[in-house]
């Protein structure tokens, strides 16, 4: 059945992000859809309500979590954009506890009075809600709203420490009543099509082309300069559900004259990398530096772990390393098979280091301007044109 909602007038826009911006990578395809569309559009992004309350012996880093939760609270609304003066960014603050009803209806009522009034603030009536992260599912529920989309940008039940019974519920009643259900990853769209119908619509992930260009050595940070070459580099989030650990480990024991680089704050301990003198963890960096770290380095890797997280996911940095013309190896997952002319696929961990190893000899198989060339239709402009197209010009 078609349940398409039709806007005859372009539309405010509120998105629940699954990311905190003043602290997460704003790469995240939501930030980035929404940045697009504030070019014509108001646009309130309400920042990560969380999936759980972080706890000690369980949860990572929950101090730190917790004292840069209340620092993004504190900052209220804010413009972070001076060439975008539509797009503003709220921080709530949540009671991050789901599994009982009780608690998710108090969570609800406060979070939606705290958006309601920075939507106030802004003259945001009516909007278009988007909606990323399961959670706010109560929040929005009884929101005023031309239509509902729902981000499918992950699984999110999936993801570790969350209770996976509850936001499964979440992500549900999402599929339900969303009008529209955009997916990243084909295998979850087609797992879903019986419960979303037409309102499913695959939209790829973008890249901001103009950003992630080749910087010259002389534009490279002296932290990543300095290292001696050959670097095989990732950057992003060192996350324990996301990254294979033993791989790294492996890579870093048997090219020992290859260093490693590794940027991104991390939820494992880094440690065990300490006896290896080719390895460098330099943290995270901001979004602005991250393309003149990416060009130093010689193969870009993503050596992803092979759980369900993955195997529904899409990760922007595809696409970013590609823009910046980087040689890429990876270990294996879906999305991957458009790619395969222009990434190096690896699937047993002496595959990867050969892989990596042949790389480093050859450079790839097609040129740095070919492989940038491959992404450049796939501006995040782009997408929010599509985006906007299916929303606000959609049939009925």
């Amino acid at each position: 059945m078609t349940r398409h909602a039709v806007i005859e007038q372009p539309a405010d826009y509120v998105c629940f992000a699954a990311q905190d911006w003043w602290y997460h990578n704003q790469a995240h395809s939501d930030f980035q859809l929404m940045r697009s569309v504030a070019r014509d559009r108001k646009v309130l992004v309400v920042n990560s309500i969380g999936m759980r309350m972080p706890r000690p012996g369980v949860s990572t880093h929950v101090a730190r979590r917790l004292v840069r939760k209340l620092r993004s609270v504190l900052r209220l609304v804010r413009h972070p954009l001076p060439d975008l003066p539509g797009f503003a960014v709220v921080s709530p603050i949540p009671l991050p506890f789901y599994s009982s009803p009780l608690t998710r209806w108090l969570n609800a009522g406060l979070v939606r009075i705290q958006v309601r009034v920075a939507m106030w603030w802004l003259g945001i009536s009516d909007p278009v809600v988007v909606v990323t992260l399961p959670t706010a599912w109560d929040v929005v529920r009884s929101m005023r709203r031309r239509c509902l989309v729902f981000n499918r940008s992950d699984r999110h039940s999936a993801f570790p420490e969350a209770d996976t019974e509850a936001i499964e519920a979440l992500e549900a009643s999402l599929l339900e009543h969303a009008d529209h259900v955009l997916y990243v990853s084909r295998a979850l769209m087609a797992e879903e099509a019986g419960r979303t119908g037409d309102r499913g619509v695959f939209l790829d992930h973008g890249v901001d082309v103009a950003h992630f260009r080749r910087r010259r050595v002389e534009e490279q940070p002296a932290d990543v300069r300095d290292i001696p070459g050959p670097r095989v580099g990732f950057y992003g989030a060192l996350d324990d559900f996301l990254v294979d650990f033993d791989l790294l480990e492996r890579l870093a024991a048997e090219l020992p004259d290859t260093s490693l680089v590794l940027i991104g704050d991390s939820t494992h301990d880094m440690s065990r990398f300490a006896r290896y003198p080719n390895v460098h963890w330099l943290g995270p960096r901001p979004y602005e530096s991250i393309p003149a770290y990416g060009s130093a380095f010689d193969v870009a890797i993503m050596p992803w772990l092979d759980n369900e997280w993955i195997r529904h996911a899409n990760p922007i940095k595809l696409k970013e390393y590609l823009a910046l013309g980087l040689p890429v190896v990876s270990t294996d997952f879906a999305e991957l098979a458009g790619y395969r002319d222009r990434v190096r696929v690896a699937t047993t961990p002496e595959a990867f280091v050969a892989t990596i190893t042949q790389t480093l000899a050859d450079g790839g198989s097609i040129t740095a301007e070919t492989r940038r060339a491959s992404v450049i239709p796939f501006s995040w402009e782009s997408r929010s044109e599509v985006l906007l197209s299916r929303i606000e010009k959609s049939p009925s």
